[in-house]
């Protein structure tokens, strides 16, 4: 299996990110980790590098509840700016939310390719990389 080049994960939770970086990288599939507490800065670093694809991630993992720009937010912006994006990226919603009405409005955008309850485990991390 190719290994993934850039992953970005995008959360505030300081615990939640350590640990999924520390499992990221047991993987030995991903070669760059970029993190962002909030989808503005995640939103700027993709606009600023829409032109380079070798600074955008294959993949971003998503929070919804974010202070400054939460999820849903990065998504509205995302959705009118990724056609001008060097490079196709994968995003998959990460969230605690069970909500049914998150589930269901996170499938009904065809920029997101799954949602994930966490807290992401390494096989389905595995899982994700290996659909890239």
């Amino acid at each position: 299996m190719n290994s993934v080049k850039n992953l970005t994960l995008v959360d505030d939770d300081e615990i939640f990110v350590f640990l999924t970086t520390k499992t990221i990288r047991e993987t030995n599939l991903v070669e760059l980790i970029k993190v962002f507490g909030n989808g503005l800065d995640a939103l700027n670093f993709l606009i600023e590098n829409k032109d380079n694809p070798e600074a955008l991630p294959e993949i971003i993992l998503l929070d919804l509840s974010m202070p400054i720009m939460n999820g849903w937010q990065f998504l509205d912006e995302y959705a009118s700016l990724h056609p001008d994006m060097g490079k196709k990226i994968t995003i998959y919603i990460c969230s605690s939310s069970i909500s049914p009405d998150d589930i269901a409005r996170a499938k009904n955008i065809s920029e997101v390719s799954d949602f994930i309850i966490k807290p992401i485990t390494k096989d389905k991390l595995v899982d994700v990389l290996k659909k890239l």
